[in-house]
């Protein structure tokens, strides 16, 4: 079975070193709950997240992936007088790993959205000319969601390329993290609660539901999302959600499900969860799921094994594993 990983990541040092002042602010403990050297999950070895090369490409072989889309970690939390010319150079990087195996990589372009009508012209940099397939943008820049006005160039670029957004997790805010993490914990147990057990994905859920509401699809509504980790939580809360934000209140132009069900596509981000497949699947449709592992922080074993277990027809096993990324990305079969 051909299997198609769209979330899997790599780093680029510049872009780390550059960017840790604010991860620091936003979450002092965070190099700490994920240090390699505790045998901390979800913490792989530096040497592996720098890999694009043969390293990578003989894990996939070793567990049945037959392409990543490849993605740079957060370019949001850059310095405005750094980020153009580092996120242009990992994109380049992205672009030559692509060049060397294009039947095992894609890639989602990176964007310096400190500065956001160069971002723009990234996004059509990096689509026309590298031929990525898309953006990742992961988490909010400063404390500003996508739908903030300062963003409507890189909102409107998307839709005009007809790529999507794969709208990643990033560190809440400060003051998010003080009101709902902080309080007397272990620091590395607030920094896990406010990241990967929990915040991150209220965060993104919050995020997406944000450009809901402020009417960014009324205004693109061909623009496409991608969520990881299930929907981050949305799919879950669908039915409440609407109830408590009819048309009445939000005066949209549709009610807030069809945009989850129209303008978004979700993937497990890992998660590989039987329970949490077939409930997408009954509430948003098979044809809106894709694959990812997460790959590095999750391994790509039991990838495939997930799949083969699903309980769901061949053809509707197929499509999550590889047609639905083939036609959303316009990558090759």
């Amino acid at each position: 079975m051909r299997i198609i990983a769209i979330e899997e990541h790599f780093l680029d040092l510049d872009i780390a070193r550059a960017s840790r002042p604010e991860a620091e602010r936003l979450s002092p403990a965070f190099a700490a709950a994920y240090d390699a050297g505790q045998g901390y999950n979800y913490s792989p070895a530096p040497e592996v997240l720098l890999d694009l090369e043969e390293g990578r490409v003989a894990d996939m072989d070793a567990h049945g992936i037959s392409m990543q889309v490849l993605s740079s970690l957060s370019t949001q939390q850059l310095p405005a007088d750094v980020a153009v010319e580092l996120v242009r150079k990992v994109n380049d990087r992205a672009a030559a790993a692509v060049a060397a195996r294009p039947d095992r990589f894609a890639a989602f372009a990176a964007l310096p959205t400190t500065v956001p009508e160069a971002a723009a012209d990234e996004l059509d940099r990096a689509v026309g000319e590298l031929g990525f397939v898309g953006s990742m943008i992961n988490g909010r820049t400063g404390d500003a969601f996508l739908d903030a006005p300062r963003f409507d160039a890189v909102l409107r670029r998307s839709a005009e390329l007809r790529v999507p957004v794969y709208l990643h997790p990033g560190v809440p805010p400060v003051e998010t993290s003080r009101s709902n993490y902080e309080g007397g914990l272990d620091p590395i147990v607030t920094a896990r609660l406010q990241t990967s057990a929990w915040g991150w994905h209220v965060e993104t859920g919050i995020h997406f539901l944000h450009l809901v509401l402020a009417g960014v699809f009324d205004r693109y509504p061909d623009l496409q999302v991608i969520l990881g980790h299930w929907g981050e939580m949305v799919p879950f809360f669908l039915e409440r959600i609407e109830e408590a934000l009819p048309q009445q209140i939000t005066h949209l132009d549709r009610p807030v499900g069809a945009y989850f069900r129209e303008n978004a596509h979700i993937t497990p981000s890992g998660m590989f969860s039987q329970a949490q497949l077939q409930f997408c699947v009954e509430t948003i449709g098979i044809e809106r799921i894709m694959f990812s592992v997460d790959y590095p922080f999750l391994g790509n074993d039991g990838a495939e094994a997930f799949l083969r277990q699903a309980n769901l027809p061949p053809l509707a096993t197929e499509k999550i594993a590889h047609l639905n990324a083939e036609r959303l990305l316009a990558l090759p079969s």
